[in-house]
């Protein structure tokens, strides 16, 4: 990597009275556009780290912490629900506040970031000139879902799940991002990352867990919206997936894609996570979306 973060690239940014985000921003004092990058469950900006660093040459980078996750803010559920419709107004604040000129935006979301970034583009088009998701949840198709996250999505197995997810902690940020793979292509994130998905899972009243299932409890609602809007969406989306995520499988790719009319990027031997098994893939997309 040609850059190193320097120690005032991660700051806090007040989007309300109630939520203020961790922040991770990279400048370039030419930048051919904008990049924000929005994570998953259990992750944090430092996901994007080492990925931001090698883009940050020609770019403004952008990534920040859910509610919920990392050093953001953690606002009772009376305050704030958590749901993606929820996220994705927090999104479009973060953008406002951040002072981003969304013309030049390339929004990178997987996981639970990329349904709240396509709620947004239906009410603000021009939100980014692009926007690249994946490996998440955008209809309501359980059977494509890994069977604890449909038992997240309802019913009395979902209290419980909750508290599995916490009383799990370590094993799911040892194992969630290699689950599933063959050996050879098992892969480590960085201790630094581990540690900060770790210090953030209980910042505050509420954990991650928590979040992550106050987010599950309106997901059907947000997917059904969506789903009846589709025919609104307007922004530019390219869609990204590994072939062999666990989570959630390719044909929930696969059917995004037709609906969107784009051809979907499956990337052979690649899970849940791609821009952590396969990060070079990641930077190439971001620097692709451009042209």
């Amino acid at each position: 990597m040609s850059q190193r973060m320097n120690d005032n690239a991660i700051g806090f940014l007040e989007i309300d009275k109630d939520i203020t985000l961790r922040r991770m921003v990279l400048h370039n004092p030419r930048p051919k556009g904008t990049v924000l990058f929005l994570h998953g469950f259990p992750e944090t900006l430092y996901a994007w780290k080492d990925i931001s660093l090698a883009l940050a040459d020609d770019f403004e980078v952008h990534a920040f912490d859910w509610p919920g996750y990392g050093l953001s803010s953690r606002p009772t559920v009376d305050r704030f629900s958590y749901a993606p419709k929820d996220y994705a107004h927090v999104l479009n604040q973060y953008i406002e506040k951040a002072g981003i000129d969304t013309s030049k935006l390339t929004i990178y979301a997987t996981d639970i970031g990329a349904l709240p970034a396509l709620l947004l583009a239906l009410d603000e088009p021009d939100i980014a000139r692009t926007i690249i998701v994946g490996d998440f949840a955008p209809f309501n198709r359980p059977q494509y879902m890994y069977e604890s996250l449909q038992n997240l999505k309802a019913g009395p197995a979902m209290d419980q799940v909750r508290v599995n997810l916490n009383k799990n902690r370590d094993e799911i940020l040892e194992n969630t991002f290699t689950r599933g793979l063959p050996k050879e292509a098992q892969f480590e994130v960085s201790r630094e990352f581990k540690d900060d998905m770790s210090r953030g899972w209980s910042h505050g009243a509420m954990t991650t867990a928590d979040a992550f299932s106050h987010y599950y409890q309106h997901f059907t609602r947000d997917q059904d919206y969506f789903e009846s809007q589709l025919p609104r969406l307007k922004t530019p989306v390219q869609v990204v997936w590994g072939e062999k995520d666990l989570y959630i499988k390719k044909e929930m790719g696969v059917e995004l894609a037709e609906r969107v009319h784009v051809e979907p990027a499956l990337l052979p031997g690649i899970g849940h996570y791609p821009h952590l098994q396969d990060p070079k893939r990641t930077i190439d997309e971001v620097r692709a979306s451009f042209h």
